[in-house]
């Protein structure tokens, strides 16, 4: 029985469709110096994260060991080995924010949305994610939804925020 991966919440594909896809991608960069780091992060777009298959197929197309595949990944936080939500939810704890309330922000969303940090809602709508700066720091606490930043965050305003949210995921379902 083929494993079917969901891609995005949009569109469900087989995982050979999606390994035939990064063959296409591997292909165009088979033989140029540095082309591990493009090729992952093309992969992360196919898959939605890396899975282990993912990084396997990389590690023997590209003629490379696993162990230094999967160090590249682990090594940078943009690249995600488990699936994300729809929606990346990052706060803020570089020094202003975290002296103003970053740490309450982020106890609010763990709490609302009963997940931790690294980790996606069952219904992989949101993944929760810390960041070290956003450059904001006079509208300290910060925290950043995909590419939107909410400035001057207070802990009893998360669910209003998260509601934006969800509304949005609600009119996208019924049109």
């Amino acid at each position: 029985m083929t494993e079917v991966l969901q891609q995005c919440g949009c569109e469900e594909a087989s995982e050979e469709e999606l390994l035939a896809r990064l063959d296409d991608v591997i292909a165009g960069y088979k033989d140029k110096p540095g082309a591990l780091i493009p090729v992952l992060q093309l992969a992360q777009g196919i898959f939605g994260y890396l899975p282990e298959v993912a990084l396997k197929h990389v590690a023997l197309k590209l003629g490379k060991p696993y162990s230094e595949v999967a160090g590249v990944v682990g090594f940078y936080s943009f690249f995600s080995t488990v699936p994300r939500g729809k929606h990346v939810i990052r706060v803020c704890l570089g020094t202003a924010c975290y002296v103003r309330g970053g740490v309450a922000v982020l106890d609010a969303l763990k709490k609302d949305l009963t997940i931790d940090v690294g980790q996606t809602t069952d219904d992989r709508q949101f993944s929760l994610e810390v960041g070290r700066c956003f450059g904001a720091c006079g509208l300290a606490p910060v925290l950043m939804i995909d590419d939107d930043v909410h400035h001057r965050v207070k802990p009893k305003r998360i669910a209003a925020i998260l509601e934006q949210y969800a509304d949005d995921d609600a009119a996208e379902r019924s049109a």
